[in-house]
């Protein structure tokens, strides 16, 4: 599908975001969840290196602009709603602003 015709099949919510997961494109394991509305996906999908939309600071930010630890994008797809993604990405550095590889890395134990 084209550019155009993913960015139409997504569902943006009442705030203009839509979730985003990132994974690793080489391991499959799932980095971290963020945020996109239009503009980051759009920067996303024409660049290549991974953007997304804090909402805390409610403003654009690039994965790694100030870490060096970057996500740049290998495929995007999008789910049967169209109200969530997922990014198989090409991650350098940790994904996690802790320092850990991934964000999931506590696990309950029963």
């Amino acid at each position: 599908m084209s550019p155009e015709q993913f960015l139409r099949a997504v569902r943006f919510d009442a705030q203009g975001l839509v979730p985003a997961i990132a994974q690793d494109a080489k391991t499959g394991a799932v980095l971290m969840l963020a945020w996109m509305n239009e503009e980051a996906l759009r920067r996303t999908i024409a660049g290549g290196d991974v953007t997304y939309w804090s909402r805390s600071r409610q403003q654009l930010w690039r994965k790694g602009e100030t870490s060096g630890h970057t996500q740049r994008l290998i495929e995007a797809w999008v789910d049967c709603d169209g109200d969530t993604l997922l990014l198989k990405v090409d991650q350098t550095g940790p994904a996690c602003h802790t320092g850990e590889p991934v964000c999931f890395f506590r696990k309950l134990n029963e």
